[in-house]
């Protein structure tokens, strides 16, 4: 492609922008994968290693979003702790399937994968009202959330796009919490399996390291900045963007598929 003939400059600035881009997007929803996978590959990265270097490469925009919403985050050490071994199996069998068989396994399933986990959030207020007689410990609860992770943490460890809207809509049906609590956890529980992957990945040493190192830099300043945005927009509007941004994620994988 024309990018991957750019000189060296111009290729650092455009990852960091891409990188800046992405931390953004996830830190206000998540599918920031969707701006930073394609850069790669457009400056002549191959479609493996730039999928591992996206996944280690985004991790910094979950922390930068942790650091935003910790005030959320408070009395939570005891329920994410609870979560760690569906995170860690969950991605560890993501990356093994990715190293396994062709990136391109799930290109049918992921845009309906998407569709599914952003109308599960758009209609989560309404099934939480019918939920409302259970308690939030009860066993449906804890199963919808336990299940929900593990299958979304297989994704991360996979591909990973669209990676927040699916977390997103699994614990905004089996929590009792505010969006913004939602999504205090929801970066937490991300970087988690991201971190997972990308330890996997760079043991097995499929890094493009240059690219990965400019995309730490800018998504970490992306995703601070992305999360301190959404702080100050009212529910109804981040929730508005949420749903517009996993819409349009999976409305272009399916138009970029047919």
């Amino acid at each position: 492609m024309f990018l991957s003939t750019l000189a060296l400059w111009p290729k650092v600035g455009l990852l960091l922008l891409a990188g800046v881009g992405t931390g953004v997007a996830n830190g206000i929803a998540g599918g920031g994968t969707f701006i930073s996978f394609p850069t790669l590959l457009a400056v002549g990265i191959p479609p493996l290693q730039a999928n591992v270097s996206t996944s280690v490469g985004v991790w910094p925009s979950y922390v930068g979003g942790i650091r935003a919403f910790r005030p959320h985050l408070a009395g939570q050490r005891r329920f994410i702790v609870s979560l760690l071994p569906w995170c860690v199996i969950g991605a560890l069998s993501g990356t093994a399937l990715l190293l396994a068989f062709p990136p391109t396994l799930f290109a049918r399933v992921v845009p309906w994968l998407i569709a599914a986990g952003t109308t599960l959030f758009a209609l989560s207020p309404l099934i939480t009202r019918r939920l409302a007689h259970l308690d939030h410990t009860h066993p449906a609860r804890r199963r919808v959330l336990h299940w929900g992770v593990l299958v979304v943490s297989v994704y991360g460890g996979y591909f990973g796009a669209g990676l927040g809207i699916l977390l997103l809509a699994v614990m905004a049906i089996a929590l009792p919490a505010t969006l913004n609590e939602l999504q205090g956890l929801r970066n937490v529980i991300a970087t988690i399996i991201n971190a997972v992957a990308g330890v996997v990945f760079i043991v097995r040493g499929h890094l493009a390291l240059q690219a990965v190192a400019l995309l730490l830099i800018g998504t970490y300043i992306g995703g601070f900045a992305g999360s301190w945005l959404i702080l100050r927009l009212p529910p109804w509007v981040v929730r508005t963007i949420i749903v517009l941004i996993g819409g349009g994620t999976a409305l272009k994988l399916l138009l970029s598929g047919s």
